[in-house]
């Protein structure tokens, strides 16, 4: 297998897991602050699925940091077809809820108009803009994975 950014053990690896980390605990601490969000179904999916993200990344990112102290790069065949398997179930959770949490967002407060509190409008906007973004951040990180198996 090749070394190349953003493979496990790399700063790129690094800032990679801890954005979507940062992005996916965004989404959940905007959504969480406000008072109705557990009305809404796709609004709890996406509270779950940013959760598992949190987890998943936290974790790797931690296993970065210490192949980084210890100067190792992670290529076991193994390992990366675990990375692999793990970045797009939770990418593709991540995507689900996202989309879902959009759509919702879309319908229900703006071409139905029953959006009448602005703050909380707001903050469902910025839950699923965080949420993309941190779909955005492990979309590239299991691409990265794919192309290490693929290399490998």
């Amino acid at each position: 297998m090749k070394n190349f950014s953003g493979t496990p053990g790399t700063v790129l690896g690094l800032i990679l897991r801890m954005s979507q980390f940062i992005f996916a605990t965004g989404s959940i601490a905007s959504i969480a602050t406000t008072p109705s969000f557990f009305y809404y179904t796709s609004f709890c999916f996406l509270i779950a699925s940013m959760a598992l993200q949190i987890i998943w990344s936290f974790v790797l990112a931690l296993l970065d940091a210490y192949a980084l102290l210890k100067k190792k790069v992670l290529l076991n065949p193994v390992l990366i077809s675990l990375f692999v398997v793990g970045d797009w179930v939770t990418a593709t959770i991540s995507l689900a809820a996202a989309s879902a949490s959009a759509g919702l967002t879309v319908l229900y407060f703006h071409d139905m108009g029953h959006c009448h509190f602005g703050e909380e409008c707001q903050k469902y906007q910025i839950s699923v803009a965080f949420a993309f973004m941190s779909w955005i951040s492990i979309s590239i990180s299991s691409l990265i994975m794919l192309w290490l198996i693929a290399a490998g």
